[in-house]
């Protein structure tokens, strides 16, 4: 026999032997079935295969500790191991993976861990006093009175030219000017308390703006013919009901609504003026008409439980 025909029968010999054959398929089921779990790759080191990363896996899963890299069992009994603990305990990852959803899920606390309140993220440490005390006593409460839901709108309406920290500071001052926001007194004001009010440098209220909430306060005044107050006209844009959000992140609240739009064109037809879309969803959202509090702001379920009660118009 020549040295050629040695050679080929000695490598036909080789590509024939059961232990080859033994071995790829056990490689390739193992891949198979592991790469659906953990996305790791089984490479072969010197001395045999490498279970480094399969063990930091499914030892988060499993107290078996024969399952290591350092193990001296034989490739068949690590297989079989790992395919074991995937075959009989994946419901235990699925349970695992689901507590430590609900652990990491944001609930709401009184304490952001500093001793403060937590409240919406829109709130600072920087944050003036008077703005953080009307996000904590007012915006988003319920209001039914007429002369308050008159004073929050026309304080919305001053958003186009001032921050609610500027608005909420000049208040009070809003408030005598404007007889505590009596649509009744205010519509019926004239061109000497327009001018008293907008010559007035602490008030900071152009002329067009101070006809503005005088000419809806006449507008109030036609509704409370029509329907008796001004709130039951209100909270009958929204079924007598306020409508609670759960936004989480200040990116998720909306500057307007669709529910915003339709009020905001019912106003306008009424000969309102300053009450687009976006005026109106920051009436709706400080008069309570709308929560939209951030879900673990402190102040949401107590707005939540007031908005929960039956509608309280007197």
């Amino acid at each position: 026999m020549s040295k050629a025909n040695v050679r080929k029968n000695i490598l036909e010999k080789n590509r024939s032997s059961p232990f080859r054959e033994k071995e790829k398929p056990a490689q390739s089921i193992l891949s198979k079935h592991l790469k659906k779990v953990y996305p790791i790759g089984l490479q072969r080191s010197n001395s045999s295969l490498s279970f480094s990363s399969l063990s930091l896996s499914l030892s988060q899963n499993s107290n078996d500790s024969s399952l290591t890299a350092d193990s001296s069992t034989p490739l068949e009994q690590k297989i079989s191991l790992a395919l074991r603990l995937i075959s009989q305990h994946p419901e235990r990852r699925e349970v695992s993976v689901a507590a430590k959803n609900v652990q990491h899920q944001p609930h709401q606390s009184l304490d952001n861990g500093d001793g403060e309140f937590r409240r919406c993220n829109w709130i600072t440490k920087n944050s003036d006093k008077v703005y953080v005390a009307f996000h904590d006593e007012c915006w988003g409460v319920p209001v039914y009175d007429d002369s308050q839901l008159f004073e929050l709108l026309a304080m919305s309406g001053m958003l186009m030219d001032y921050n609610w920290t500027e608005i909420v500071k000049r208040r009070e001052l809003f408030r005598e000017a404007f007889a505590g926001f009596d649509p009744k007194v205010v519509a019926k004001m004239g061109e000497k308390e327009i001018f008293e009010i907008s010559s007035d440098k602490a008030i900071m209220l152009a002329e067009s703006r101070v006809r503005c909430i005088l000419d809806n306060a006449k507008c109030i005044m036609k509704i409370v013919d029509e329907y008796g107050s001004f709130s039951s006209y209100m909270w009958g844009q929204v079924n007598y009901k306020p409508m609670i959000n759960k936004f989480r992140y200040p990116r998720n609240v909306p500057l307007r609504t669709p529910k915003a739009e339709i009020i905001s064109k019912e106003l306008l037809r009424r000969g309102f003026r300053f009450v687009g879309p976006v005026i109106v969803n920051s009436f709706m959202q400080a008069a309570g008409l709308t929560i939209d509090h951030l879900v673990d702001c402190f102040r949401y379920s107590e707005c939540v439980s007031l908005a929960e009660r039956p509608w309280r118009h007197i």
